[in-house]
């Protein structure tokens, strides 16, 4: 790929980021959870209405977890991998345009219209995540990972602000729900918009199928590579130890994303400091995460990941000392110096584990263990809330997912992965046949 293509399509990669995040800021983090909390299930009680929501990601995230490692599997025989993206954006903005239906009472409705939302929006950026390592060398890949979560920070954050400006200066409680059901339709809006880059620029990988594999159907062959690759677990020893330590690590850090705005509403914070907060975590993120890319040029990617661990387990034994709205904010700017760097550097560290040709599959794998971490999470602090009548007792308890993911960490033999890596693609290349996508 000559120097001017290579960065075309690192752009379009980038600029993914910067599409999809609509629908991380404005749906999942910001404007549904208070719309879900205070419009479509008003007439529940406040615990219940966080715990609701909480068991809601937990269904879309068992469902992108369930399906994850076949469509993986699928979208690198079949040579898919940009198509696949395609299909799951198109289902994930159609759940976001569909939220704009959500009235008072609705929060069934509002549910289901979520699950599809966040069902292609995860499923799609498997198949993102998995064209990093074709758009990217080796030694590119932390910061190209890092400048994707900077510009979807100042994507989704644009999007939010020009969100929040409608729904503020609305003058009155019919238009200021009005204006967040249309918040939901400029989600998907923006998100097929800024995708064109990606679909213009980036080219699909070159198909390789093993020998034998000619005349399997995309299901068969899915199903034989996912068999072949529990087979060789023990080959994929550090990649495979990484994922748990991710699984773990990352139960907190999704937790905090997911369930801070509704955790603020509870403890009756006002939609100027629990929406303003997240708006400053946008973009205030976006130096940070170029810094964490920095940072791991001169301490290294694990290294710096473990810096990102210790401020999140600060941050939650602060969260459940949280009475002031001023606390919200201090808290907000915590996660906002860590949230993209501990992300971005966690996906290109996976990437230098995996071999390229088989980079949907073991992404997958990355994105079950991510979102098995989302089920979790929210999960257990649904049920802790339930129990307790609250959720201070929930934000605290995150603090041992931090504490075993970063123990695990430092069990990961980063350079044998990579040996093991190359070694795999070398042998899977001289077995394969290849062929150009049509």
């Amino acid at each position: 790929m000559e120097h001017k293509q290579k960065k075309r399509a690192q752009l379009g990669w980038i600029m993914y980021d910067w599409a999809n995040s609509a629908f991380v800021t404005t749906i999942t983090a910001a404007v549904l959870p208070v719309y879900f909390s205070n419009v479509a299930a008003a007439h529940l009680p406040a615990h219940v209405r966080t715990a609701y929501w909480g068991y809601t990601t937990t269904i879309a995230l068992l469902i992108v977890a369930l399906l994850g490692p076949i469509l993986g599997a699928m979208a690198d025989f079949s040579g898919a991998k940009k198509r696949f993206l395609t299909i799951f954006a198109l289902i994930g903005s159609a759940g976001a345009a569909l939220l704009f239906f959500v009235t008072e009472g609705d929060w069934l409705m509002a549910s289901i219209f979520y699950i599809i939302g966040n069902v292609g929006f995860a499923s799609a950026n498997v198949f993102y995540d998995s064209l990093l390592p074709h758009v990217a060398g080796e030694d590119e890949r932390d910061m190209v990972s890092s400048k994707g979560y900077a510009y979807g920070y100042l994507g989704g954050g644009l999007l939010l602000a020009i969100n929040l400006a409608m729904i503020m200066l609305a003058p009155d409680g019919e238009t200021t729900a009005l204006m967040s059901r249309l918040s939901f339709l400029s989600v998907a809006v923006w998100w097929l918009i800024f995708t064109i880059p990606l679909w213009k620029y980036v080219q699909e990988p070159v198909r390789r199928i093993l020998k034998g594999e000619e005349h399997f159907n995309p299901v068969q062959a899915s199903f034989s590579r996912l068999a072949h690759t529990f087979s060789e677990i023990r080959k994929f020893k550090e990649l495979f130890k990484f994922i748990v330590a991710f699984w773990l690590y990352n139960n907190g850090i999704g937790t905090i994303i997911v369930m801070a705005t509704i955790y603020g509403t509870e403890l009756q914070f006002s939609e100027i400091t629990t929406i303003g907060t997240l708006l400053m975590v946008q973009f205030v993120g976006i130096p940070f995460s170029l810094l964490f890319g920095k940072l791991a040029e001169k301490l290294g990617t694990k290294r710096s990941i473990f810096v990102s661990l210790g401020i999140y387990t600060v941050i939650a034994i602060a969260g459940y000392f949280m009475y002031k709205e001023i606390h919200f904010w201090i808290l907000g700017f915590g996660v906002a110096i860590v949230q993209g760097g501990s992300q971005a550097l966690s996906r290109s560290l996976f990437s230098r584990m995996l071999p390229p040709s088989k980079s949907a599959e073991f992404y997958s794998f990355f994105s079950v263990s991510e979102k098995v971490a989302g089920t979790m999470g929210p999960l257990l602090f649904g049920v802790v809330s339930s129990i307790m009548g609250g959720s201070r007792v929930s934000i605290v308890s995150l603090i041992i997912f931090f504490i075993l993911g970063g123990y695990l960490l430092t069990r990961v033999d980063e350079n044998e992965g990579m040996r093991v890596a190359k070694e795999e693609e070398e042998r899977f290349i001289q077995a394969s046949a290849a062929e150009a996508t049509s």
